[in-house]
């Protein structure tokens, strides 16, 4: 397509990473990279919009070229080096996450918008969430058809998202408390995500997590009204937008508020089936060409 007309006006594209941009096992379709930076050229701008702090997005995803980032499920959003939402969490807040967490053995993650630490049992969860995360990667690149996984290239593959997995994460001891923006939890209970929302009540925002973790649930927790639709908003009025002319693409329970403010919304397939019917239209899969798809469906490549 051309670049933008006044028949094709220009749109503002908030996009998901994580089973949306990035397969779960950490595959980016070809299709998905063309369609971002085609849609770029034609002159609709393209934010990042992901639960992740703006440290830990995969250099690949970050590699393909995005006009901002709303990061940590709209606690904070940038353009380039330019600061447009900034909402941390208050101390006290943090510290009542943290009381709640360790007086029940939960483990925990604590992310600012540079890094994320972790509460020391996560570190033995590792070793088995980068087997899970290997297969899972290998199996994604045959589906594409860019590698033959031998059992080597197996081994290679394992050493190297345990190596990420353990090594992205910083102890909890080095955590500035006064930056933290969210916080992620893995909980042994299969209910642990709305026995968390009861028991810390209207103060936050307690959803299922985005990540496929391990253990019996996972979820993130957030201060309530602090959401990436709520960020959205605030983007889209700093840069003298209208909802109408965002579009929201994503897979998880953190986008339900971007599906509401935004003027067109997009479930990935493999989104939850009550997650996809509050979406304006369902795509295909991450792996099946769903990002190029829905931009063509919406006239923007």
């Amino acid at each position: 397509m051309d670049a933008v007309t006044s028949a094709s006006p220009s749109r503002i594209v908030f996009i998901d990473v994580d089973g949306t941009i990035l397969e779960h096992g950490s595959v980016i379709a070809p299709s998905t990279v063309t369609a971002i930076r085609t849609a770029r050229a034609n002159g609709h701008l393209v934010y990042l919009c992901t639960g992740r702090s703006a440290g830990d997005v995969h250099p690949d995803v970050l590699a393909i070229g995005f006009d901002g980032a709303i990061t940590n499920g709209g606690a904070f959003a940038t353009r380039g080096d330019e600061v447009l939402v900034s909402h941390p969490m208050p101390r006290a807040d943090v510290e009542r996450l943290t009381d709640y967490f360790t007086s029940r053995g939960i483990e925990y993650f604590l992310q600012t918008d540079e890094h994320v630490y972790a509460s020391a049992g996560i570190f033995a969860m590792m070793a088995e969430f980068a087997r899970l995360r290997a297969e899972r990667r290998a199996e994604d690149l045959r589906h594409l058809g860019l590698t033959n996984a031998d059992a080597d290239a197996q081994d290679d593959l394992l050493d190297a998202v345990m190596a990420d997995a353990t090594n992205r994460y910083l102890p909890l001891a080095q955590a500035d408390l006064d930056a933290v923006a969210k916080a992620v939890f893995v909980s042994e209970r299969s209910d642990g995500v709305d026995r968390a929302q009861r028991d810390l009540g209207d103060r936050f925002h307690v959803i299922p997590g985005s990540m496929p973790l391990p253990g019996g649930s996972n979820g993130e927790i957030s201060l309530a009204g602090v959401t990436k639709g709520a960020a959205i908003l605030e983007v889209l009025a700093h840069l003298g937008r209208s909802p109408e002319e965002a579009v929201g693409i994503g897979d998880s329970w953190n986008d339900v508020e971007m599906f509401e403010v935004c003027g067109d919304s997009v479930a990935m397939a493999g989104a939850d089936p009550e997650l996809q019917a509050r979406a304006d239209r369902v795509t295909t899969g991450v792996l099946d060409d769903g990002v190029w798809n829905a931009f063509v469906e919406l006239d923007l490549v």
